[in-house]
């Protein structure tokens, strides 16, 4: 009897991995937007490494887990950029790695999906809840999403008056399964 049982929970174990998608990523883009003295500042960060596990057709055990390198922050001017690496802002010789952990995946409708993502920056994790698409073509799958951060729940610059408290982020994130 105990065999049977071995054998039950071995099926369901294995049918389990099988299913669990690995994704690899192939291009990935994160952008920002910030409003500066009332104008739009924009740039990117790169370094992402990324873990993603996803299955449309069982979001709960879906994981997405990714890092973005703070040292490749780029907004088209070394003098702003190195300051966004010091320490009012990222950082980045304390604290080089933005990480983003999954904590629930739901989806809306289609390839519309809505995950809660605990995002860390400068050791402060906030929950943060993100709109994203995921759509296949043949044997690459793409993820797209935007989020709003503020920037106070980060300490990212202190106090300024001159700098939007908000941070528009933009994922876009290319993968073979």
């Amino acid at each position: 009897m105990n065999k049977k049982y071995l054998a039950v929970i071995f099926f369901f174990l294995t049918n389990y991995a099988i299913a669990q998608v690995k994704h690899t990523v192939t291009k990935s883009s994160i952008t920002f937007k910030i409003r500066n003295m009332g104008i739009n500042t924009d740039g990117n960060i790169g370094g992402l490494q990324a873990n993603i596990q996803f299955d449309p057709a069982n979001l709960n055990s879906s994981i997405i887990e990714a890092t973005a390198d703070v040292n490749t922050i780029n907004s088209d001017n070394d003098l702003r950029d190195e300051h966004l690496k010091g320490d009012s802002f990222f950082d980045a010789a304390k604290y080089p790695k933005i990480t983003v952990k999954s904590v629930s995946i739901k989806q809306k409708s289609g390839d519309n999906y809505i995950g809660q993502f605990n995002i860390t920056i400068k050791a402060r994790t906030k929950a943060v809840d993100v709109p994203f698409t995921y759509t296949v073509a043949g044997a690459n799958a793409s993820f797209k999403g935007t989020m709003k951060l503020k920037r106070s729940d980060f300490d990212l610059g202190g106090g300024s008056m001159v700098l939007s408290d908000d941070i528009i982020i933009a994922i876009d994130v290319e993968t073979s399964k």
